[in-house]
């Protein structure tokens, strides 16, 4: 029998003078760790579907999730955004859970992204916080690829020709799907940011951190992973067959599973 999902509570945030769309799953407890999840490059609260309730659940702890500025309902963005803007969003997140340590006594935090909300998860967890117990990154992104472009420009293409399927299925998450596809694809396809790259930051990551990723993503390739488990040593890496760049949702059982696993060695007395 599924464990039974835990409440959502929807929330506002004021975070770098913008207001955030955010949910609570469950009520954090004192000393209880909490889950906080960062969606992907066109990500956002809705787009997790029910994969961190269900993560929530098997594990027994709360959860927090919120849309970044410029998606879902929260506040735009700033654009054109900087080359930095990951690195600008970890010292984001870091405030947000200073916060939430404050108001609900959540000491501790594990780290749940996917994509960009993957490389923002290590960039935060390269600050060494305090409270951090682990992260979980999905198809992150550590330096820039070649199939990575080829795949944004492709979709930047369809959505120039006014795909109108694609631009649909952004409008059911997203307040200003313009504002909002632009404001990724043009980072990512910008001269300037070939270069970039998030290696020499997340050699000073001290904590767990497990890394998931698709040997049938069309955005990264395992060199990303392997990459991870090159410079940092508390971090292995699992290559899951017939998936593409979302784990949680080409094979959602497996990857509630080692989750699950790999949460409850950090957390042995917690959850459950």
């Amino acid at each position: 029998m599924s464990p039974e999902l835990p409440v959502a509570t929807a929330l506002t945030l004021q975070a770098g003078g913008r207001r955030l769309e955010a949910q609570r799953l469950g009520e954090p407890q004192p000393g209880q760790p909490v889950l906080v999840f960062l969606h992907e490059g066109l990500g956002s609260i809705s787009l997790w579907r029910d994969f961190p309730a269900r993560l929530c659940a098997r594990l027994g702890l709360p959860g927090l999730m919120y849309s970044r500025a410029g998606y879902g309902r929260s506040d735009p963005a700033e654009l054109p955004r900087q080359a930095s803007f990951m690195h600008a969003e970890a010292r984001l997140l870091e405030s947000l859970l200073e916060n939430l340590r404050e108001q609900a006594g959540a000491q501790r935090a594990i780290v749940v992204g996917h994509s960009d909300g993957a490389s923002i998860a290590l960039l935060h967890a390269a600050r060494r916080p305090q409270g951090l117990l682990a992260t979980v990154a999905m198809a992150p992104h550590l330096f820039v690829e070649p199939i990575t472009l080829a795949a944004i420009r492709d979709l930047r293409q369809r959505f120039a020709h006014e795909d109108r399927q694609l631009a649909q299925r952004l409008a059911r998450h997203h307040a200003d799907v313009r504002h909002t596809f632009d404001g990724w694809a043009d980072i990512w396809l910008d001269p300037a940011f070939v270069d970039w790259s998030i290696e020499a930051d997340i050699a000073a990551i001290d904590t767990p951190v497990l890394a998931l990723q698709g040997w049938q993503d069309a955005y990264g390739t395992m060199a990303q992973v392997r990459r991870l488990a090159e410079r940092v040593a508390t971090a292995r890496w699992i290559g899951l067959e017939d998936c593409g760049h979302s784990p949680f949702v080409d094979q959602p059982a497996r990857v509630l599973e080692l989750i699950e696993a790999f949460v409850r060695k950090v957390v042995p007395t917690g959850p459950g």
